[in-house]
């Protein structure tokens, strides 16, 4: 098999290009005056070919092949532009740049639809964390990606341990199960390998982050019913990059890490590694680990292989190894005895291949990509242990078509997920939960331009899946573009995800007296939902840039995946048993996302509320209850002052509205402030964050940590433990 797929490849690589290659002529000028300007730049993506314009404001691009493009053009004192085009098809353009005083507004080119297109022109709602906000991100937490989920508006994380800080992310009130994270394109944190994964992504080898909210199971298959997340790395440039971070914090964590990036003629190499490590931190003086104790090493080579203009061949690696223990402080320092011992200890391994073909022709595009990842984790505490490994693959070919006003998308992926338990002589793996889930599916997508102001986006999905058998998952989004300023979007569709037992309920007891799911009568989970948005730019005073969103969505999820969990969770010995039945009525979340930008020069504001309403309207729980630990009312507000390349000043503050508990109480609201400052020169830059500022704590509001010691219980999380932290560093830039 690897024979063939190598010779498939060769054979492709080596096909004639019989149109020849073609030309964009592009003509830059002032929207108002229609002067050229001179000097004026154009970049066209993919293949970052550029060029200036002469005197007259004019410049040739050489298009290697056809296909869609994205063509940004930028002038100094005007905002950029980019715009999506057919090559060839569109041979000349005009480009008017209009002449700003205050900050442009980013323009942004994603992939997560399959297809490279400004995100002002796909249907599809997405939301993209790019350069600026996602460095200022990785500088106040390097070692996750909790900051660049949780301040966006409509996600929330939650952590599911208070002493080892396990953690997952909540989209528009959704239970982290149903969203899916991937690496440029590629699920490697599905299944049990989704535990521990956001906390094991550094961000600093990113280069966007994109998110979809709602159901993208059309697009990516199952377990995408609340959306995902596409972490989009960086790639090499002829520049080189090299970079160095080193951080610590007053919460006694230290963070070292390095990027290299560089591309030749025929090849290009990435390189990223780091090593996060953090003591256990007890602020409250509880005498339990807020924070744990962990040490965590992560690598990432990659290898760009440039066959032909028209043929890439990326391989790529990725290997993450932590030993990660909280609990008692006193075991943690080697003190155990009669009543000090608790502890929770999590080792993992997480290693994935990475491979994609990419191979140009006239108007198309063939892409073969592959992944295959092993994910190894011991959870230990006092008298229990739970092991097992996860084997999983995905592989998936596809073909992109670009017609002058459409452009279709089609193609299939084999999913094969495999967990093995280990019972270690306990045994755990007569419980029977091992399973072997093999999905086969085949898509397609159009988007078809109907009117200059109407775009639609539709898609068909089939999946067979070898338990819970076939799901036609249909979705359509449309784009209206009503004026230069005035936008917006439709969209919806159907999603589903095969169960099992790795949810945040059964993470929350660590699998501990889980039963495995009842092959014979449990079902696959379902949704349906759709969004609606609206998106208005305009300038005021023609100084300051204003951006507003206002999103409404809905997903009703049917035979969900229940648990029954008490509130307050024992770790120690129980003869009860857990079960998972599907709940005989929906859950549904229903809500709105605001979102406001204003820019003045060097000033930016940011400001959000979410709404969000995610209920239980099944019997078993209390009917038509609010999903525990999902705050109905947020807030977000952000403020930051930049010069370009020299300074950075940001502050921020959240709001985060009362919380339900599986109590039947109800959780205090309360508001995180942070202030984070970063003085860059040409080749290093000294950034300092303060977080959590007014030092929320839940232990200054409830005893989060139950008696005995010997065996507590722990409160359901719904603040932050670890109170204030600071942290600061230093980054090295090497060209």
């Amino acid at each position: 098999m690897k024979s063939l797929i190598v010779s498939l490849w060769l054979t492709l690589s080596t096909i004639p290009i019989a149109w020849g290659q073609s030309s964009l002529r592009v003509l830059i000028q002032d929207a108002e005056t229609h002067k050229p300007l001179i000097g004026a730049t154009a970049l066209l993506n993919p293949g970052r070919i550029g060029a200036a314009a002469d005197t007259s404001g004019r410049l040739v691009l050489a298009v290697p092949t056809a296909g869609r493009y994205a063509l940004t053009c930028s002038f100094v004192g005007y905002e950029s532009q980019t715009d999506s085009l057919t090559l060839p098809g569109n041979d000349s353009l005009v480009v008017k740049l209009r002449q700003v005083e205050g900050e442009e507004l980013e323009e942004v080119v994603v992939t997560s639809t399959r297809s490279n297109r400004s995100i002002n022109d796909i249907p599809t709602r997405i939301e993209a964390i790019t350069g600026e906000e996602l460095e200022e991100k990785a500088n106040m937490r390097p070692g996750d990606i909790r900051m660049q989920l949780n301040e966006s508006t409509g996600i929330q994380v939650q952590q599911t341990s208070p002493v080892s800080a396990n953690a997952n992310i909540r989209i528009q009130g959704l239970d982290g199960r149903y969203t899916q994270i991937l690496q440029d394109g590629l699920p490697l944190y599905s299944g049990f390998a989704a535990g521990l994964s956001i906390l094991q992504i550094p961000p600093l080898n990113l280069r966007q982050v994109e998110v979809i909210k709602g159901s993208a199971s059309t697009l990516y298959g199952g377990g995408a019913i609340a959306g995902l997340v596409n972490l989009i790395t960086k790639r090499p440039t002829a520049e080189r990059e090299l970079s160095f971070m080193l951080n610590g914090t007053t919460a006694r964590g230290l963070d070292l890490s390095g990027f290299w990036g560089q591309k030749w003629e025929k090849i290009g190499v990435t390189m990223f590694t780091a090593r996060n490590t953090q003591r256990e931190y007890d602020p409250g003086k509880t005498g339990f680990s807020a924070l744990p104790n962990y040490e965590r090493y992560t690598v990432n080579p990659r290898l760009y292989v440039y066959l032909n203009p028209t043929a890439t061949l990326t391989v790529g690696a990725m290997g993450n190894w932590e030993n990660r223990i909280g609990g008692d402080m006193q075991v943690l320092d080697g003190r155990t005895d009669n009543t000090h011992q608790y502890f929770e200890r999590n080792r993992s391994d997480r290693l994935a291949s990475q491979l994609q073909f990419d191979k140009r022709f006239e108007r198309s595009i063939l892409t073969l990509k592959n992944s295959v990842s092993y994910f190894n984790r011991v959870i230990s505490q006092p008298d229990y242990r739970f092991a097992g490994h996860q084997v999983a693959s995905f592989t998936e070919a596809s073909y992109t078509h670009t017609g002058t006003r459409a452009e279709w998308i089609g193609g299939g992926n084999l999913w094969t997920e495999q967990f093995t338990e280990d019972g270690a002589g306990q045994g755990a793996s007569s419980l029977g939960r091992n399973y072997q889930y093999v999905t086969m599916g085949a898509f397609a997508q159009n988007d078809y331009t109907v009117r200059p102001w109407l775009t639609l986006e539709t898609g068909l999905r089939g999946d067979y899946h070898n338990r819970f058998g076939f799901f036609a998952l249909p979705r359509v989004s449309a784009l209206f573009k009503l004026s230069d300023r005035l936008t917006s979007r439709l969209g919806g569709g159907l999603g589903y995800k095969a169960p099992t037992i790795f949810t945040e309920d059964a993470e929350s007891v660590a699998f501990r007296n889980v039963r495995p799911i009842d092959q014979a009568t449990a079902q696959a989970e379902t949704s349906i939902g759709g969004n609606f948005d609206v998106n208005y730019r305009t300038t005021l005073f023609d100084i300051i840039d204003v951006s507003i969103n206002q999103l409404f969505f809905y997903t009703k999820l049917n035979h969900a995946l229940v648990l029954d969990i008490p509130a307050i969770i024992t770790p120690g010995p129980s003869t009860a048993g857990y079960q998972f039945t599907n709940a005989n009525g929906p859950i549904d979340s229903r809500g709105l996302e605001t979102n406001l930008r204003l820019s003045y020069e060097a000033f930016k504001l940011y400001a959000g509320y979410s709404l969000v309403d995610t209920r239980r309207r099944y019997s078993g729980a209390e009917f038509n209850s609010a999903i525990p630990l999902t705050a109905k009312h947020r807030v977000n507000l952000v403020a930051v002052y930049e010069l370009e390349g020299k300074f950075r000043l940001g502050l921020e503050a959240y709001y985060i509205g009362p919380k339900p508990l599986s109590t039947g109480e109800t959780s205090r609201s309360y508001w995180l402030m942070g202030l984070m400052g970063e003085r860059r020169w040409k080749h290093f830059s000294v950034f300092v964050n303060f977080e959590n500022m007014l030092d929320i704590r839940q232990d200054r509001y409830q005893a989060v940590i139950l008696p005995p010691l010997n065996r507590p219980s722990f409160r359901e999380v719904w603040a932050p433990l670890e109170g204030f932290v600071a942290n600061g560093g230093l980054k090295l830039f090497l060209h």
